[in-house]
């Protein structure tokens, strides 16, 4: 009950919604928001389980976007597990259609258009696009082999060529399809604020380290970077899930990762070398 209370209902859906209702498709209507609906709950639930802060779930089309209180320092493991139990739940809400069909009120025409729309938006969602779960997840993957902040423009700029090559598959396949074009036009505009707000992402990243650290450390990690290297170029080279100790090659001295943070953060000091502020 406590999922219900965060949910929200994008206008972009409603949009959608209301032009499925006024063309004579109330029953196609009712079935997507229904899928939509379990397969965030599928995310909400996992999210919960593993003890995130969810702040709200926002249905969209084509799924949905639940906006958390966690910053890139989760398990790559546990943060992978959030973004497949949305599209799992397809799978059994198709089991469930099949087995319907063992029952009057549901013809086989109800069960064709309930695969249709399953399968639509699972295979929608596991495109390679933020924020899309395929585009998340290829984010998350890319985190647990690069620095967060590589990761970061990396997926961006991936996920940027995937939307363009989709653009053209798609207009040029239904040029004139107003919910296709409406959903183009949500992630271009998605990327474009993502694009903007890249810094405090990478902020929010660091930020949550420096204050919970101890809750979300896995394993050490040394770094080793030269004296006249930037605290804001060193800072680029955090991963998540590891607690870093900053070695210089020049004198071979360490230092602790929430004292290079706490360096980045001092105005004075962030575009200083490593070797001049330790």
């Amino acid at each position: 009950m406590d999922l219900l209370k965060i949910v929200k209902v994008h206008p972009l859906f409603w949009v959608i919604l209301g032009s499925g209702i006024i063309t004579g498709y109330f029953k196609e209507v009712i079935m997507m928001f229904l899928i939509v609906f379990i397969h965030e709950m599928g995310h909400g639930w996992t999210a919960k389980r593993f003890g995130w802060r969810l702040t709200k779930i926002e249905l969209l089309p084509f799924g949905g976007v639940a906006e958390t209180e966690e910053y890139g320092n989760r398990p790559v493991k546990e943060e992978a597990l959030v973004i497949i139990a949305g599209p799992l739940q397809h799978l059994w809400l198709i089991a469930l259609s099949f087995i319907c069909l063992q029952f009057q009120w549901w013809s086989a025409s109800d069960h064709a258009i309930f695969l249709f729309h399953n399968l639509t938006i699972l295979a929608f969602n596991l495109l390679p696009i933020k924020p899309l779960d395929g585009g998340k997840l290829l984010f998350v993957l890319q985190t647990a082999f690069l620095p967060y902040r590589k990761a970061l423009y990396t997926s961006f700029y991936s996920s940027l060529v995937f939307l363009t090559l989709f653009w053209c598959v798609a207009l040029s396949i239904l040029p004139f399809h107003l919910n296709l074009i409406v959903v183009l036009s949500f992630l271009a505009v998605h990327h474009y604020l993502e694009w903007r707000q890249r810094h405090f992402i990478f902020m929010r990243f660091l930020i949550e380290r420096f204050e919970k650290k101890a809750k979300l450390v896995s394993r050490m990690r040394p770094v080793f970077v030269n004296g006249d290297e930037k605290i804001a170029d060193v800072i680029k080279k955090l991963r998540r899930n590891c607690q870093h100790m900053i070695v210089l090659h020049d004198t071979g001295k360490a230092v602790e990762e929430e004292k290079i943070i706490e360096a980045f953060f001092n105005q004075k000091k962030r575009m200083l070398p490593i070797g001049a502020v330790f």
